[in-house]
């Protein structure tokens, strides 16, 4: 993963991403993408499904498309510098990009044949509304509950561009399948959070440090209730990493840390990742991560 040491002069875009979870007989699993390396953000990296917010989210027939209404999707946010059309946007960009890159429909009682259905209708070049429209499906907003929001700092370490990023959490539909497309996503994975971060400490899979520290977050939790649970009962978090360099590494830290201009904790674990031999860790080694 290359570092971008340039200053980022554009505001951020609004994004939004949902981490999606599932319950094995061995514990938690989370759903994993590897990004097409040909992209221009985290090319080769695993993420969670997620993209930019579109014009068009914000137009969706919302009296009949979504479960709740944009007044009350806002409550829910817990947002109050935006409004109810920009909270409802956000919701419908987070279900429309992981529908479009995983093929799991947010849909009230979609089945897996109408979500397959609707990804034939995508790929014929018809829009995620008139998608929506044409098979008389509301989103299931219910589902998904807000989690944390990252602001990618001015200057970044890992992309050039700059996203205001909602992470949403939520249980896959369990009679769909969840996989990625063969286009902006070439590879797919189900695995433990701690899995995954030992995959990445061993150099298997690339992680941007907003998915590490996620992961590291998701890692205290043994089922996906417990996760819903405690994104239900507190405001999520807004993260805004601030990097510096320090005896030539490069060094992200969050808020709680000394050299943050936060001083309140807003995450579980270390408190700042430095990129050392190839990848982000803390100083103090791979197991901090779940401390």
């Amino acid at each position: 993963m290359q570092l971008n040491s340039e200053a980022i002069t554009t505001p951020p875009r609004a994004a939004a991403t949902v981490v999606m979870l599932r319950d094995d007989a061995e514990g938690l699993e989370v759903f994993l993408l590897k990004r097409h390396g040909l992209s221009d953000v985290l090319g080769g990296a695993y993420v969670f499904p997620g993209g930019k917010v579109d014009a068009h989210d914000a137009e969706l027939d919302m009296a009949t498309r979504l479960d709740q209404s944009p007044q009350q999707l806002h409550a829910g946010l817990n947002e109050p510098d935006i409004d109810a059309l920009t909270a409802a946007s956000l919701y419908v960009a987070a279900l429309r990009e992981a529908f479009e890159e995983s093929g799991v429909l947010f849909a009230q009682d979609a089945s897996a044949w109408q979500a397959r259905e609707a990804g034939e209708l995508l790929r014929q070049g018809c829009g995620f509304g008139e998608v929506l429209s044409r098979m008389a499906l509301r989103l299931h907003t219910r589902s998904v509950v807000p989690w944390s929001r990252w602001i990618t700092p001015k200057v970044s370490a890992v992309v050039n561009k700059r996203f205001d990023t909602r992470f949403f959490v939520s249980a896959v539909p369990p009679d769909q399948i969840a996989r990625h497309d063969e286009h902006e996503t070439t590879e797919s994975a189900w695995l433990r959070p701690r899995a995954a971060l030992e995959q990445y400490r061993d150099g298997r899979i690339e992680l941007a440090p907003p998915q590490i520290m996620s992961l590291a977050h998701l890692s205290h939790h043994a089922t996906v209730d417990s996760v819903l649970q405690e994104a239900r009962r507190r405001r999520p978090p807004v993260i805004r990493p601030e990097s510096f360099e320090q005896d030539g590494e490069r060094v992200i830290c969050y808020p709680g840390d000394e050299r943050h201009s936060m001083h309140e904790r807003a995450l579980p674990g270390p408190t700042r990742l430095h990129y050392h031999n190839q990848r982000f860790e803390p100083l103090e080694g791979f197991e901090a991560l779940f401390a």
